[in-house]
């Protein structure tokens, strides 16, 4: 069977483990988690970044940041995993999902000012499948309303949004835009470390706190820099940073990110190009790239007509030892958030729930030949 992910290892994961454990600092904030914060700043222009467990947790950051109450309400779009709005419901938010774009399962830009209220706090856009939604639009409607935009980048890692053509604006990593942006390193991910995830902080009002937040509520960072004579409990937060191990294995990733991008890339291609004819004559969408964003090979899915095409293409894959997955289900129905959902109707969103599906992707595939020819033989 060919698998729809295996995770890839560099070879030097084990080394720079060996290397976090010979230091005598294995539970955070030491030598790999300095190394991978300072990449990510120096790499892609983030102000300030914090590694974190997971990219739920930053998620959780972002909500305790903006100091999410009860009755305050967040925009986001329905087509996007659980912890995008689980981070904010905690928090006793009210959520107001959009529908996805017609070419894209990205949020509807054009959407989300018709949900804004006087309780409107936040702004959640998700870059589906590593491809930017519109952050020119959206950030003039937050600036327009004074409100804040949190990036779920989770998928996103060396992405970016492009400016206007003939604009002098250098393209802009996805995640750096927003006021914050979060990140995820689990093991389905182009960068990954089994569990891990990244706050990126992009306006310095939350610098200081994001910090006191990571650390349990205490100012530790600010003594461990000198900053402070000694250290104490001043906030709420909890246990976000993981320790050294995890970011030991994550820093190997991030030395051969480019090695991994040009290879998911490559793979990426191989499908768009042997796919496109039998996806126009069956009706099938496949992956779409908007003119102001870049793709960073996270995905590769198709479009099916409706969900009883995508089942029958699934069982035929699995028939040709071909594991493909379906993706979210819209969150606006869910079981536990339809009662509280206000009622409207997404139809797009249920589109992509019934019809989106997910090939193979992963470094050391080596068969998308085969799949694309398994593919192009299904009789719907």
């Amino acid at each position: 069977m060919i698998p729809f992910n295996k995770p890839y290892i560099t070879g030097k994961e084990v080394h720079h483990i060996y290397g976090a454990v010979a230091t005598g600092h294995i539970s955070g904030n030491g030598k790999y988690t300095k190394l991978c914060q300072s990449y990510f700043e120096e790499r892609w222009g983030f102000k300030k970044t914090l590694l974190t467990t997971s990219c739920t947790d930053a998620l959780e950051m972002c909500a305790l940041l903006l100091d999410i109450q009860p009755s305050d309400e967040v925009i986001m779009p329905s087509y996007t995993f659980v912890s995008t709005a689980l981070a904010f419901v905690r928090q006793g938010a009210v959520i107001r999902f959009v529908d996805s774009r017609k070419d894209h399962p990205g949020i509807d830009e054009e959407q989300i000012e018709a949900l804004i209220t006087p309780r409107t706090k936040a702004i959640v856009p998700v870059h589906y499948a590593g491809v930017a939604c519109d952050m020119g639009k959206i950030m003039q409607i937050a600036n327009k309303y004074n409100i804040y935009v949190v990036e779920d980048a989770a998928q996103a890692v060396d992405s970016y949004y492009l400016p206007d053509k003939g604009s002098k604006q250098e393209p802009q990593a996805l995640g750096s835009i927003g006021h914050l942006g979060c990140f995820s390193f689990h093991e389905t991910k182009n960068i990954q470390c089994g569990e891990g995830g990244l706050l990126a902080i992009n306006d310095e009002r939350f610098i200081k706190r994001a910090e006191i937040l990571w650390e349990k509520g205490t100012n530790r960072a600010e003594f461990f820099r000198g900053e402070v004579n000694k250290y104490g409990w001043v906030d709420i937060g909890s246990s976000f940073l993981p320790g050294e191990i995890t970011a030991a294995f994550l820093w190997a990733q991030l030395e051969e990110v480019d090695k991994i991008q040009t290879r998911r890339k490559s793979i990426w291609s191989q499908y768009h190009s042997l796919l496109q004819n039998w996806a126009s004559k069956q009706g099938v969408k496949l992956s779409h790239l908007p003119e102001y964003a870049t793709q960073n090979a996270h995905m590769f899915y198709l479009v099916c007509p409706n969900i009883e095409f995508r089942t029958a293409l699934i069982d035929h894959l699995k028939q040709n030892s071909i594991h493909s997955v379906f993706h979210y289900l819209s969150l606006h129905s869910s079981p536990y958030y339809q009662p509280k959902h206000d009622g409207r109707q997404l139809p797009l969103s249920d589109r992509y729930s019934n019809g989106l599906l997910r090939l193979p992707l992963y470094y050391e595939l080596t068969e998308a030949e085969a799949i694309c020819k398994a593919i192009t033989d299904f009789k719907p």
